[in-house]
């Protein structure tokens, strides 16, 4: 059904309840707020999300909600820019797979806590938001379909402004039509290119789309609340958001299964401070180096074959900074060899001019596999190497680990968290930042969740 798309996810976002979520997605939130948390907590010590930081509090606007890593709250909107913004600041943040241009945590869960402190929110309210949220802006990227970035467009810039207006929406009580309206209003400010995979200088602005989509989305919804209007088939309609965007669209899928089948389930949870493109082909090399027991400088050739966008966007063998350096597959690779790709601090400035590095990246080579294309393994990877004895091992990752289907167990997720606020937050403030979200759906106020993580400026 395809006719008022619009507006059946905008009466899906009003009417869910929370006790429609079966435990297991709830489960899963839980699992995607800490790492949302803590993310963004490591992001905000980057020097582009300090600046978004000095930005806001330029403006010197008060506010109810937090930005995170700081002592300093500001309005919703503002809050959900920076801590959008530090949610994508390294490459660490969650997707959706199989891939669908969607950052659930990034533009639906930051978005949701800014503005569930303005509303003092209780959890049920505030996690309900979030999954409403996830619901209806995964669907609307598999909708859209995989052209958007083909075309240019970096895609979570763009859905992910619906999701940031639906769980803003939800708290902020809109009621069936002016959902529709926040909607609306959101496909307007969903925006971002993909030249920054290209140019030589900038890339920072990739860190931004995503602080950008859940501001978007909050001003969206703010806008919709207080009477402004968007057009009500601004997903369907000859000029509406899958038509202008996708050269392919499939607006069967808006509304696929919505209600009986939960999107938020196909929350991936990264595991390395890279693009996710670069997870299957790391993961594969490690499974090479355990069995077969080389040294990095044995390797002739390696050879990295998937799908058509590895070749297409990730073939960048002279990253000039670090953000094109983790969307480069070539250099993700080559510095996987030689450092932990677990640990975020491997993915250091210094490491793009390392020899090792660049002699290693100069071996890698970016292959279509047909296998992998014709069965619609998105993501998944081949890499096969020719080592000076004339081995040629090989091997394939289709579900490597932080994927639905090999997601990562509760110890794994609190060692990443560790990993990323271990020069933030003491280990009994971060045990009790896990037990918080554990049962995050007790409080009767969410502000409770985010006072524990204001650090002192």
């Amino acid at each position: 059904m395809t006719t008022g798309a619009t507006r059946l996810l905008a009466r899906y976002a009003v009417n869910l309840r929370y006790r429609d979520i079966p435990p297991e997605v709830m489960s899963r939130a839980k699992d995607c707020l800490l790492d949302t948390i803590t993310v963004a907590l490591y992001g905000s010590t980057k020097p582009w999300s300090q600046n978004v930081v000095q930005y806001v509090k330029a403006l010197g606007l008060a506010g109810h909600s937090t930005v995170l890593g700081d002592s300093r709250r500001a309005p919703a909107h503002l809050a959900a820019l920076a801590n959008g913004t530090m949610a994508h600041a390294f490459e660490l943040d969650n997707v959706r797979q199989p891939g669908a241009g969607v950052h659930p945590g990034a533009t639906a869960f930051l978005p949701a806590l800014a503005v569930a402190e303005v509303q003092r929110a209780d959890g049920k309210a505030f996690l309900t938001a979030f999954v409403a949220a996830c619901e209806i802006m995964s669907r609307i990227g598999v909708a859209a379909g995989n052209s958007l970035e083909k075309r240019g467009f970096h895609a979570p810039g763009l859905t992910g402004t619906f999701g940031a207006a639906a769980a803003a929406g939800r708290l902020l009580g809109l009621d069936e039509n002016k959902m529709v309206h926040a909607l609306g209003i959101a496909g307007s400010y969903s925006g971002g290119l993909m030249e920054f995979s290209r140019c030589q200088e900038g890339a920072m602005i990739k860190r931004l789309h995503l602080g950008k989509a859940a501001e978007g989305g909050v001003t969206a919804a703010s806008l919709a609340r207080r009477g402004f209007a968007g057009p009500e088939s601004v997903l369907e309609g000859e000029f509406g958001f899958c038509r202008a965007f996708s050269d392919s669209p499939n607006l069967s899928r808006l509304t696929h299964r919505l209600g009986r089948e939960f999107e938020s389930l196909n929350i991936c949870i990264k595991r390395y401070a890279c693009h996710i493109n670069a997870h299957a082909p790391i993961e594969a090399l490690q499974k090479l180096a355990q069995q077969n027991g080389f040294d990095p400088r044995d390797i002739r050739e390696i050879v990295v074959a998937g799908i058509e966008k590895l070749v297409t966007h990730h073939a960048i063998y002279q990253p000039k900074d670090i953000m094109a350096a983790q969307y480069s597959i070539p250099f993700c690779v080559a510095l996987s060899l030689y450092y932990d790709p677990k640990d975020p601090e491997s993915f250091a400035e210094k490491r793009i001019a390392e020899d090792k590095i660049l002699t290693a990246m100069r071996r890698v080579r970016l292959r279509m596999d047909p296998e992998i294309e014709e069965k619609g393994w998105d993501r998944a990877a081949r890499v096969t190497l020719l080592l000076k004895d004339g081995r040629r091992p090989s091997a394939l990752v289709v579900h490597f680990k932080g994927t639905p289907h090999n997601p990562m167990s509760q110890s794994e997720l609190e060692e990443k968290a560790r990993n990323l606020t271990r020069h933030m937050l003491t280990e009994r403030k971060l045990e009790r930042l896990v037990e918080t979200v554990q049962n995050v759906e007790k409080l009767d106020d969410i502000s409770k969740l985010t006072r524990s993580l204001r650090i002192a400026s």
